[in-house]
């Protein structure tokens, strides 16, 4: 079958959609359709209403942004964290790798991506300013700036750190364990959980 001329439309509706999804070609969105069509309709039913429901109540935690069921997420609700330490990711897959680690028992404040010019990204597209009044409480001790080492992500790095260089809290970043041009999420977990551990202060790292 001419994957360009469907027997139906609703299935051409269906694999327009699924085609949309990163990563996803017509040809992948199509064998995705007909693994559907092959369920039952309960499972299919269930599937849709997982995305409609995640769409319509899923949460930003008030604190760190982290993508969350209630308005303070678990992480930030949880009493045995130390709440003086935060690191600084890019995103919530970011939050979950460095979750798998296991090596980390602070906060975290999670932008919303990376300063992007090239994209459209400023620095008041993403979630700085709610960092630096984070820390203007003075509860925070120390921030770690676990971005990419991208250069978007080394550009993101330097701005917050003009933005808290002056403030009392102490800057720091990955060890350079994460090879640069890397992105967090795929960094394994052993390599990231050692970044972490040995990070260093920030200023050390400029001029490199």
């Amino acid at each position: 079958m001419n994957i360009d001329k469907y027997p139906s439309r609703l299935l051409e509706n269906a694999v327009n959609e699924f085609a949309k999804l990163p990563g996803i070609g017509r040809k992948s969105a199509l064998r995705l359709v007909l693994h559907l069509l092959r369920q039952n309709v309960e499972e299919v039913n269930a599937f849709g209403n997982s995305l409609i429901e995640l769409r319509s109540e899923i949460k930003h935690c008030k604190v760190c942004h982290n993508i969350s069921d209630t308005d303070t997420c678990q992480i930030c609700s949880n009493s045995s964290r130390n709440a003086s330490v935060v690191c600084v990711v890019e995103n919530i897959r970011d939050v979950m790798s460095v979750e798998n680690t296991q090596q980390f028992n602070g906060l975290y404040h999670v932008l919303g991506g990376i300063i992007s010019p090239m994209d459209g990204i400023g620095p008041a597209d993403l979630e700085i300013d709610s960092l630096v009044k984070r820390v203007d409480k003075g509860e925070i001790i120390e921030i770690i700036m676990a971005l990419s080492t991208t250069m978007e992500g080394d550009t993101t790095n330097f701005y917050i750190y003009r933005k808290l260089k002056d403030k009392e809290v102490k800057l720091t970043t990955l060890a350079r364990g994460v090879s640069i041009g890397d992105e967090l999420e795929y960094t394994d977990e052993i390599t990231l959980g050692r970044s972490l551990t040995n990070r260093v202060p920030y200023e050390s790292s400029l001029g490199k």
